[in-house]
């Protein structure tokens, strides 16, 4: 069994789309995307520089768009199997709720760009961040955030933990780490996935019931899971409801992980920008073979992966 995986914030590089371009139907894809999402993608994905694709507003919609610029290409060399799990971190969820036809993919792309204005809208209310929790004991390091009235805003299995909160906590716990962990600052606009982005989460909210007729989402055409806690989406509707529910919401990409190695997913692909998601399945579910794809030089090795292990 195979896993396709989606990537959050922090994934996206300069130039990322630029080998696309000439792929069969990919420009004029990613033009509609960028109608979907009331933002030049093209650009933002080929030209523009690391800073002008770290603005929330804009990277979010633009990470939606990559995946699934991806997977479009990846669909034209394979048929990909209906048991494929498929996956994504924080804002990847809307690829995966397309890639697994929840809602359609220009829906996922708007979706993502009122989620990353809204997010970025949110984070400018009150100076709070967000720092990486490398090894220490888990029970420790949760113990230490809450102590700072911090949250762990991702688990990401393996011994990694991002904490999210007010500015001044954060200095304070990289002064202060766990015993036994290190702590690194992140370069972030804010506390994603804590209470800070309940503003997000309510104009989101507000959003989604306005156009929830056209959305029709519909339930998943693959085994999708969910970063609330892992488990399977029943159907599509309550997904859509926690795809904006998330955005306070811890992100356990451990327990998306230990779902997938319970249904006995033998092998992994990660979409456009990959590698993170395929560094943590490796680290934590030991002796998966994965494959990235970043260039249309990566699909033939993909589509030979999934022959393998379908």
């Amino acid at each position: 069994m195979i896993a396709i995986l989606a990537p959050g914030q922090g994934a996206q590089k300069p130039g990322m789309l630029a080998p696309w371009l000439d792929r069969p139907e990919a420009r004029g894809r990613l033009e509609a995307f960028s109608d979907a999402a009331g933002l030049d993608l093209v650009h933002l994905g080929v030209e523009a520089d690391a800073a002008a694709i770290e603005d929330t507003a804009v990277t979010q919609p633009l990470l939606v768009a990559s995946a699934l610029l991806a997977w479009d290409q990846l669909r034209l060399e394979v048929s990909v199997p209906d048991d494929a799990v498929v996956a994504g971190h924080s804002v990847g969820e809307l690829a995966a709720a397309a890639i697994a036809e929840v809602i359609d993919a220009e829906q996922a792309v708007a979706l993502a760009a009122v989620r990353g204005k809204e997010m970025a809208a949110a984070c400018a209310q009150e100076p709070t961040t967000m720092a990486a929790v490398l090894g220490g004991d888990e029970d420790a390091v949760l113990a230490r955030l809450a102590e700072l009235d911090l949250e762990p805003a991702n688990r990401n299995g393996t011994g990694q933990v991002v904490a999210a909160g007010r500015k001044e906590a954060i200095e304070q716990l990289v002064a202060e780490p766990p015993e036994g962990a290190r702590v690194r600052s992140l370069s972030v606009a804010g506390a994603f996935h804590t209470r800070f982005m309940e503003p997000a989460e309510k104009a989101l909210g507000e959003w989604v019931a306005e156009h929830r007729d056209e959305l029709a989402p519909a339930d998943p055409s693959h085994p999708l899971l969910q970063n609330a806690d892992g488990a399977l989406v029943a159907g599509g509707s309550e997904f859509l409801d926690r795809l904006v529910a998330q955005v306070t919401r811890s992100v356990r990409w451990d327990a998306c992980m230990a779902t997938m190695r319970d249904r006995g997913v033998g092998a992994a692909i990660e979409l456009t920008p990959a590698g993170t998601l395929t560094g943590m399945v490796k680290r934590q579910i030991k002796g998966t073979p994965v494959q990235n794809i970043n260039t249309p030089d990566d699909l033939e090795k993909a589509v030979q992966l999934i022959g393998e292990h379908s």
